[in-house]
């Protein structure tokens, strides 16, 4: 084995909490509205509101999102276009529909 690298037994006591959690970047608020059009606003009112989840906050308190939050609000932007109300897409996402 190379010198810093993990055995097998190390790599199996990863605690179950973290696997598949950790994504690869996590983006501001400031970068999500940049990449969206979407205002600072309505992507607190949508994290307040559970049609997304902050990843995590900084030390000083900002809100930080993961990668899926960028296809979730893609398609609650097209859902509302195709006319669907916010309950009604809140809906969806309770059932996991999206």
């Amino acid at each position: 084995m190379t010198e810093g690298s993990l055995s097998g037994r190390e790599c199996a006591t990863v605690p179950d909490r973290l696997v598949g959690k950790v994504p690869l970047k996590l983006f501001k608020i400031g970068e999500v509205m940049a990449a969206t059009g979407i205002s600072r606003q309505t992507i607190h009112d949508y994290t307040v509101g559970g049609f997304i989840e902050e990843e995590e906050r900084t030390p000083a308190g900002h809100r930080l999102y993961a990668e899926w939050v960028f296809e979730r609000l893609a398609r609650i932007r097209a859902l509302q276009v195709k006319g669907c109300s916010l309950k009604q897409i809140k809906q969806m996402i309770d059932e996991e529909k999206i």
